[in-house]
């Protein structure tokens, strides 16, 4: 699936993904290839990315969005 990661100041990940850890305001969540369409909230956490070559990555976010559609995940956020 197809990742971008953004702040207002510039862009944090752009690229493939197997899955991707994110914090909600309820508790963490993970989306994988073919979710389902959702848009949510983000609260204070960590963002957990695998990239399709399996490298982890981790992004500390103060707050943010998700939108997943179409197997393309759109994160505006704030970091910590």
């Amino acid at each position: 699936m197809k990742v971008s990661i953004l702040t207002p100041e510039k862009n944090l990940f752009e690229g493939q993904a197997k899955s991707i850890m994110l914090p909600g305001l309820y508790g963490i969540f993970e989306v994988l290839d073919q979710h389902a369409p959702i848009i949510a909230a983000l609260g204070k956490g960590s963002i957990k990315l695998t990239d399709e070559n399996g490298n982890k990555q981790k992004f500390d976010i103060s707050k943010g969005f998700c939108e997943v559609l179409n197997n393309e995940v759109n994160l505006l956020v704030r970091v910590s």
